[in-house]
């Protein structure tokens, strides 16, 4: 995969060589310079073809708009993947104080609605144990 991504930027790198080429010879243009002129058109659509060919090979590549303006913001896209992470495990830690906080609640009130209610500590127990199968099984998937 690495090999599509080294191919395309020593395409992209010679396209953009041949631009900065192609602006020289525009801003100093002579009648007599039409020949490196037309080469250079040549090469420059002759760069543009290639990119499309590696376009094609790397078709199944999605990247996230907002790494686009992050580029567009002059940023690092780097910094969109590292922003991502730190709000997923910003997310985990908020779930994580839900579920333990649902958890000492249940330890507080647990003794105390039985007393009152002892048909429903039946049915609470059940309950529970559904819920805390359903926890369990939901702390493996969100670990993995």
């Amino acid at each position: 995969m690495a090999e599509k991504f080294d191919h395309l930027e020593e395409h992209l790198e010679k396209f953009v060589e041949n631009i900065r080429q192609l602006g020289i010879i525009v801003s100093d243009f002579q009648p007599s310079s039409q020949a490196g002129l037309n080469q250079k058109l040549n090469f420059i659509v002759t760069g543009l073809q290639d990119i499309d060919k590696c376009r094609q090979q790397l078709h199944d590549i999605t990247v996230p708009l907002e790494v686009f303006e992050y580029i567009d913001q002059g940023r690092n896209p780097q910094l969109y993947t590292k922003e991502c992470l730190e709000r997923a495990l910003a997310k985990n830690e908020q779930v994580k104080g839900k579920i333990d906080t649902m958890k000492w609640c249940l330890q507080l009130l647990t003794p105390v609605s039985c007393v009152p209610y002892p048909s429903h500590a039946v049915l609470r127990r059940e309950t529970h144990s559904l819920c805390f199968f359903t926890l369990m099984r939901s702390k493996k998937l969100y670990a993995s």
